[in-house]
């Protein structure tokens, strides 16, 4: 292959990888389905919310880069703590629905050792991503992730990985994987996916 064919063929990869996440944007599936290859272990509560047993959890891969704000997080130095992931994009009306639940579950529960992350992509200008968070109060920060490629690397085959746009994954305190929505959430139902790994011991 020559050199100048390899950059070609790795954009052309990440853009049908971010084309897959997109046939999903803002779709939600009721079944809470892993597609994700593999045996998950995962049950489904009837509210679509998939939860892994504790023993049967998988740790996500790297989820790092730059945030909405321009500073570096990396979601493993949030390891101790429970972490809420949610993949999100301003144009997406489910989005702006769930966002105002986001923005206060997140401040609530900051106390109890919840840290909230957001997974910004499809959002071409950040300026876009940048106005929803300030109209919808969300103070927790986001990875900016336009083309989704954190997103698609960060989870591992055979988990339950981000599958439509909003996704929710929330990580345990050993930073594996124990819950995922593929739906816009209610402070309700965002609640009963944290409570339960808050207590755990």
């Amino acid at each position: 292959m020559s050199p100048r064919r390899a950059p070609r063929r790795a954009l052309l990869t990440a853009g049908a990888l971010a084309a897959a996440l997109a046939l999903t944007a803002c779709s939600s599936d009721s079944k809470g389905k892993s597609g994700g290859g593999g045996d998950t272990n995962f049950v489904t509560n009837t509210g679509g919310i998939a939860t892994v047993a504790k023993g049967e959890r998988r740790p996500v891969n790297k989820i790092a880069g730059e945030t909405l704000d321009g500073k570096q997080l990396d979601v493993a130095g949030l390891k101790g703590k429970v972490v809420v992931l949610n993949v999100w994009g301003s144009w997406c009306s489910p989005c702006r629905a769930e966002a105002p639940h986001f923005a206060k579950v997140s401040e609530e529960y900051k106390a109890k050792g919840v840290e909230f992350v957001g997974l910004n992509t499809r959002d071409f200008k950040k300026q876009d991503a940048v106005n929803f968070e300030a109209d919808y109060g969300v103070t927790y920060p986001s990875l900016y992730d336009p083309a989704g490629k954190i997103i698609l690397s960060g989870f591992p085959k055979g988990s339950l990985p981000p599958q439509a746009i909003p996704s929710t994954i929330v990580l345990d305190k050993d930073g594996k994987i124990a819950a995922r929505s593929l739906m816009a959430l209610d402070e309700a139902k965002l609640k009963s996916m944290i409570d339960p790994l808050v207590a755990e011991k």
